[in-house]
């Protein structure tokens, strides 16, 4: 367990890895999928589908597929060093690809602007989008989530159905994706180091 300051989440960050199979995606910006899968950043920006319990945050899935989405991306959203790495569509692509998995490693509940801002350098949105994210729903917690990401032996091909359209972050797919053979975007040492910066720059903010 992961304490700073009293932000506690119940994950064991020590002994990560996946399940053999998954069958559950959640949905996030392509770019932002793009930036897991390459390993340019470890941390996701999230409000709901994580319960507190006495002050313990669980995901409702600790380990999953990413499901890249792109219609609702915005360029202005994003940094300006980042904006060409986006892809623009009218639609969502026929079949979707999925090209990696994650593993939560620690949750941690952000109270003030401040713990984001010093977070700067280490993730692709620009201050627009994290001005969004804190005053969607302003009763809601914003919570920042520590990501360990793997990458598929060779990108799995999915229908795009109905039922994973729309405003959901969760998607239940229907069939096993194989994630025996993924293998870590970045290696146990680089993603420790990675990990620790962002607590050290929780703990001062």
């Amino acid at each position: 367990m992961t304490t700073v300051d009293g932000m506690r989440c119940d994950v064991d960050s020590t002994n990560m890895s996946l399940p053999a199979s998954l069958k559950v995606a959640l949905k996030e910006w392509d770019v932002v999928c793009r930036a897991l899968e390459s390993g340019k950043q470890i941390l996701l920006l999230r409000k709901g589908g994580i319960h507190d319990v006495e002050g313990v945050f669980h995901l409702e899935e600790q380990n999953f597929l990413l499901f890249p989405t792109f219609l609702h991306q915005k360029c202005e959203m994003l940094k300006p060093q980042t904006q060409s790495d986006l892809v623009t569509r009218e639609t969502e692509p026929e079949p979707s690809k999925i090209g990696a998995a994650a593993s939560v490693t620690d949750i941690f509940r952000i109270d003030q602007r401040p713990q984001i801002d010093a977070m700067e350098d280490l993730h692709i949105w620009s201050a627009a989008q994290i001005d969004m994210r804190m005053s969607y729903k302003p009763h809601n917690p914003l919570y920042l989530i520590l990501l360990r990401v793997y990458r598929l032996a060779a990108p799995i091909e999915i229908a795009n159905t109905p039922a994973y359209a729309g405003c959901k972050s969760w998607v239940p797919l229907d069939r096993e994706i194989s994630s025996s053979s993924a293998t870590a975007v970045i290696d146990d040492s680089r993603y420790e180091t990675a990990r620790r910066a962002v607590i050290d720059r929780l703990r001062r903010a």
